[in-house]
């Protein structure tokens, strides 16, 4: 590989879908995505470790050559990319065309990991001697429950001052992110034959009135913690079902909703615990809940104003989150748009790519 271009192809080449939601998936995949990380990092001098997380999917984590006794940073890419179907693309290509390269991970998020790689690669003959350790770390499962920067922060939270997850924020530094909470409510009736609907009790129904009432009390709720940056906490729902049959009144209803939380939210409480205290008044039952964790990192923070990019926030959430959580001041940052993440053509212009890859050989280099 000659260059950060030809990087990237071989990375969007290894298939790594997140098997998580998506049926049929061959679940090797970040496993051989971290079976690539190992064997290139090793070649520069990383000391470097396959950490499984669950069974055949693991962490890659890579120490740089030196000294232990360093401050350390690291660089943490996800392994992990969404589901091909419906792409319009050939998903594992990596072709050139018009100034891009396209392929599923293009942009999300194997872009940023080239160019985090490259940074690496181009500086392999200072690493061992900067001040500053710069490790590697590929996490698994980002896509789904995040159950790789998860492990990892409980496991090796405690030995890093700072870290850049890799995300397509077109080299912005994303220093605060909202959080989330994925909850299923259930709602009960009481079937009869659909002829006679009064003599039973309609779930659908109720569920559909219940939502109207909760909708309207979050939003107000939600008015009460603003972000500068971030705005306000927001509902989605997401996905409703219920029933059996056209002539039977349905005797039970789910739906599941998407809360995004600002920091102020969830400061004190969580977001769990927030929507419960809606529900009580509800006849709506949360059947269950995974909460994912805002994040914020101060804008006067040392390393962010070491790095000399723009600053924003964003309403997605990723691993930088659970790494703040675990007490890591964390960003997120990488080249390529968010806009292409998940798409059904996703792609990276080169330029952006190569900019990218500069800047983080800048920044290594000059860790001095």
């Amino acid at each position: 590989m000659q260059n950060v271009v030809e990087l990237l192809q071989t990375l969007i080449q290894i298939p790594s879908v997140n098997p998580d939601g998506d049926p049929g998936v061959n679940p090797g995949g970040e496993a051989k995505m971290a079976e690539f990380l190992d064997s290139y990092l090793s070649n520069l001098g990383f000391t470097t470790t396959i950490e499984e997380v669950l069974p055949g999917r693991p962490n890659l984590i890579a120490r740089a050559p030196g000294s232990l006794d360093r401050p350390r940073i690291l660089l943490g890419p996800h392994l992990d990319t969404v589901g091909v179907e419906g792409m319009t693309i050939e998903p594992w290509s990596g072709k050139i065309a018009e100034g891009k390269i396209w392929g599923r991970g293009a942009s999300d998020t194997k872009g940023p990991m080239a160019a985090m790689l490259w940074g690496l690669k181009e500086n392999a003959h200072r690493l061992a001697e900067l001040p500053v350790a710069v490790d590697f770390i590929g996490f698994m499962g980002e896509e789904s429950a995040q159950p790789g920067s998860i492990h990892f922060a409980k496991h090796h939270g405690q030995d890093y001052e700072f870290a850049i997850a890799g995300e397509p924020t077109s080299m912005e530094a994303v220093y605060c992110t909202k959080g989330c909470l994925w909850a299923t409510l259930e709602a009960t009736g009481k079937s009869v034959h659909a002829s006679k609907p009064h003599l039973g009790e309609n779930a659908i129904l109720k569920m559909a009135q219940a939502l109207e009432i909760l909708e309207e009390q979050l939003k107000v709720h939600f008015q009460k913690f603003q972000h500068p940056v971030l705005g306000s906490s927001t509902l989605n729902i997401a996905m409703i079902e219920g029933g059996t049959r056209p002539n039977i009144v349905p005797a039970h209803c789910r739906t599941v909703i998407d809360i995004r939380t600002v920091p102020a939210l969830v400061a004190d409480t969580s977001a769990k615990k927030v929507l419960e205290s809606f529900l009580q008044d509800l006849p709506l039952t949360l059947a269950s809940a995974d909460e994912y964790p805002p994040m914020e990192m101060t804008t006067d923070h040392p390393w962010l104003k070491r790095l000399g990019v723009p600053i924003t926030g964003a309403p997605w959430f990723s691993d930088a989150a659970h790494l703040s959580k675990a007490g890591i001041p964390s960003i997120c940052l990488g080249p390529g748009s968010i806009d292409q993440a998940h798409t059904k053509d996703e792609f990276i212009h080169i330029s952006d790519l190569e900019q990218g890859a500069q800047w983080f050989v800048e920044l290594i280099a000059n860790l001095t």
